[in-house]
């Protein structure tokens, strides 16, 4: 039990609030009637956030509290407390509220606080010293707590179904842990009108409106969804919220490897690891035809399918679970591996074939939010898209697995048999396969310098092709970073050359 109350009790008090769905008095300890109350709360059937029961406050007939307050004596707060923690445990399932034991003009109160659980409906025993005891769930009905029957009771068991994961308040955070910046930048790219009211608006008044704030004013809370898009560090409050990306040179079984780890706001971590593999290990190869003009074009692994198994599995992991996504590569497949496996609603056999259409969706504000910035559809058409982008490269078909306890889910790219390898591992020779277009770049770039005007030195009017072509395959390649890579959508944004960018044009003007 937590010792500290988000209100300020003396002034709750003094105001001579009235008993009410969010307040209750009791004069005495007295464990039935409270622990009720307390279920109650926990069920929080209207959505209020909750409430409060002061124990050791009195209150006249219109229920406002009555000064002084009785109070409970010194020597019984142990006790209390003792007998408020065996009581709670009868919960089902398992709810303990905040306690904190306040004095007001001389009288001890002690005050639980109830937000709404998270794992709802609770139900209590009527009495929790009956030696036979029967459970029932409560609901607050204006200022009094009842028992939950018939359509109302089966209503409150619907509720468990109503609050996803990724819905759910982050009781281990607070709101000042949602970035305004990062709010900012994803309405601005996804022109929302909300974000010219930005500056006027606190974190707090900016998130409700996003939906990922809620609770009572009192308490607010960031809900899960809200630190995976808008906080820099979303792993400190979810392990293992980040994508590996794994080159295998000498195929699984061999002795090296090579590991790239992507952590941040899912939407940044996603686009970085989309990035980093196009500019890396994504190879054309053209095939020339002596009977006909038109030469064929394939690819080792086509883009868009890597983008919607990536996607896919960034929108359906379990962010409980303290997995990462990973993507192997090497020179034979390309897979993607995340935890746990599809929804029991899919056949195992649909699956397997590509035709899965999910009736529930693990996370379905990740997916609002993917579905805003263009980066899913969110219909079930990965799996559909995948097949037919394969097929179009003229790709092995892709394998989809999982097994029937569902623990992992596994998408099989298999590499298009005629084309282009690495001759080398791709991260130990500076030179190997950079395009014209990066190398380029790389030749104009001076100093710090702005988007419009890298476009602008290559002679470049179509922002989208620089963008693609140009500047994404150079950052993701390690040769351009940005001056500030926690804000990418910042008007002040500027690149500049790495390191290892200085030594390849160094490298490349040397060979000229």
């Amino acid at each position: 039990m937590a010792d500290k109350l988000p209100i300020n009790l003396l002034d709750l008090l003094h105001q001579r609030k009235v008993e009410g769905e969010r307040i209750e008095y009791k004069a005495g300890w007295n464990p039935d009637p409270i622990l009720r109350t307390v279920c109650a709360f926990a069920n929080d059937f209207e959505n209020l956030g909750g409430g409060y029961v002061v124990i050791g406050q009195d209150c006249d007939s219109h229920g406002r509290p009555v000064f002084p307050p009785v109070g409970l004596p010194s020597n019984q707060l142990d006790n209390i407390q003792q007998e408020l923690l065996a009581g709670c445990q009868l919960i089902q399932p398992p709810y303990f509220p905040a306690l904190s034991v306040e004095v007001v003009e001389g009288r001890n109160l002690m005050v639980l606080w109830a937000p709404g659980g998270q794992t709802r409906p609770y139900k209590v025993p009527a009495s929790v010293k009956a030696k036979h005891k029967t459970w029932h769930y409560y609901i607050r009905r204006y200022s009094s707590t009842v028992e939950a029957k018939g359509e109302t009771e089966q209503e409150l068991l619907s509720l468990t179904a109503k609050v996803p994961w990724d819905d759910r308040f982050a009781q281990t955070a607070s709101v000042s842990d949602l970035s305004k910046p990062l709010m900012e930048a994803y309405l601005r790219e996804v022109g929302s009108a909300l974000a010219e009211e930005v500056p006027a608006l606190s974190v707090e008044a900016l998130g409700r409106q996003m939906n990922v704030v809620g609770g009572p004013t009192e308490s607010p809370w960031p809900k899960n969804v809200g630190l995976l898009f808008f906080n820099e560090t979303p792993e400190r409050f979810f392990p293992c919220t980040q994508i590996d990306v794994v080159w295998f040179p000498e195929g699984a079984g061999g002795d090296r490897f090579v590991e790239k780890i992507f952590k941040g706001p899912l939407d940044l971590i996603t686009r970085r690891a989309l990035e980093y593999i196009q500019g890396n290990y994504l190879f054309e190869t053209v095939i020339k035809h002596p009977d006909r003009a038109e030469a064929t074009r394939l690819w080792n692994f086509p883009y868009v399918a890597i983008e919607e198994a990536l996607v896919n599995a960034v929108y359906h992991r379990s962010y409980e679970e303290r997995e990462p996504i990973e993507v192997r590569i090497s020179r034979e497949e390309l897979v993607v591996l995340s935890f746990p496996g599809p929804d029991r609603s899919i056949k195992l056999a649909d699956f397997e074939a590509g035709r899965a259409v999910s009736r529930r969706y693990r996370n379905r504000r990740i997916g609002e939010f993917l579905k805003e910035l263009e980066l899913t559809e969110g219909r079930s058409t990965g799996m559909p898209k995948i097949l037919n982008v394969m097929a179009a490269n003229g790709s092995p078909a892709p394998l989809f697995e999982t097994d029937d306890d569902r623990c992992a889910y596994v998408i099989r790219l298999p590499v298009h048999p005629l084309a282009q390898q690495p001759t080398t591992d791709v991260t130990t020779d500076v030179t190997t396969d950079v395009t014209g277009e990066v190398a380029a770049l790389l030749k104009v770039t001076i100093g710090e310098m702005p988007r419009p005007a890298l476009q602008a030195a290559m002679g470049l009017r179509n922002a989208e092709h620089f963008r693609k072509a140009y500047l994404v395959p150079a950052i993701a390649a390690g040769y351009l970073e940005m001056t500030l890579p926690d804000t990418p959508r910042s008007t002040r944004q500027r690149y500049r050359l790495t390191p290892l960018g200085r030594q390849l044009r160094s490298e490349i003007e040397r060979r000229r």
